[in-house]
């Protein structure tokens, strides 16, 4: 997910797919210890997203 795509969503959609992204990253390790995943940098990637939505979620709270 890029930048522009995350500063467009409202708050509380971004609040909603911080959750949702961290659930996902969740059981993407789950699986990769169960079996190897074929595209490991799917987690990396994963904790990119979340932190880029976290920083915009935090630029927010700090203008406020």
């Amino acid at each position: 997910m890029k930048i522009k795509e995350i500063t467009e969503l409202e708050t509380k959609d971004l609040v909603e797919k911080i959750e949702n992204a961290e659930e996902a990253l969740t059981k993407l390790k789950l699986n990769n210890q169960i079996s190897p995943l074929e595209n490991p940098s799917q987690i990396k990637a994963a904790r990119r997203d979340i932190a880029r939505m976290k920083t915009v979620l935090r630029q927010r709270e700090l203008n406020k």
